[in-house]
């Protein structure tokens, strides 16, 4: 049986500035994470209230959240939803740096998802800068959103199955308010994830930024 690299890590921290960031950029990954029995914890930082569209509640997003990882696997206790504003991260960087923090603490994670350095979005980079800065001692891989990044450093790659793809069109498809956009389209997600397969030989892949790299 073939073993996977990924069985070297217990507890998984996943940072999403924005519900749906963490499905989309490592929500393959997070799937495969948990079928291996790995624990994963979803922390989303803003639930978008200000950019929820017309014709739905302002808390739709934080309900899809929870279908939605629990589509792939994530137990509600291991969900985490706090209330930054959307687009003012940069405002409540010290406040979110604490956050972290204390999450480091609180779950011991011996690996980080966050957005990759290359991301231009605000909020996805304050996520990135205070990872860097919370978890010193622990590797972080940055995921990628195609729409955001002018380049990528395609350091690591994870090689998903069928039922990882599945899982993670599934996921997004709970998010009834952002069906309009591009980027949560079946076509799209399983296109990116065919384009990274190629890049290293098998059907599908995600890749990341290897932001920090602890081998022990």
């Amino acid at each position: 049986m073939k073993t996977s690299a990924l069985e070297s890590f217990d507890t998984v921290l996943v940072l999403a500035p924005h519900t749906d960031d963490g499905e989309l950029g490592c929500g393959g990954t997070i799937h495969k994470l948990i079928s291996l029995g790995k624990r994963v914890i979803y922390v989303a930082f803003s639930t978008c209230e200000e950019s929820v569209p017309e014709g739905f509640p302002k808390d739709v997003l934080s309900k899809e959240v929870r279908e939605a990882t629990k589509t792939l696997g994530i137990p509600e206790s291991d969900l985490v939803i706090l209330n930054y504003q959307v687009r003012y991260f940069t405002r409540d960087r010290q406040a979110i740096l604490e956050d972290m923090v204390r999450l480091n603490k609180e779950h011991k994670p011996d690996l980080v998802f966050c957005p990759s350095g290359f991301d231009v979005h605000q909020d996805h980079g304050t996520i990135h800068l205070e990872a860097k800065r919370a978890f010193k001692n622990i590797t972080i891989f940055g995921y990628e959103f195609i729409w955001n990044n002018y380049q990528f450093a395609t350091q690591c790659f994870v090689e998903l199955e069928e039922d990882d793809i599945r899982k993670k069109v599934a996921a997004m498809e709970c998010y009834a308010s952002q069906s309009k956009r591009l980027y949560a389209k079946d076509k799209l997600i399983r296109s990116a994830a065919n384009y990274r397969g190629l890049q290293v030989q098998v059907e599908f892949a995600e890749a990341f930024e290897a932001i920090r790299l602890i081998i022990r």
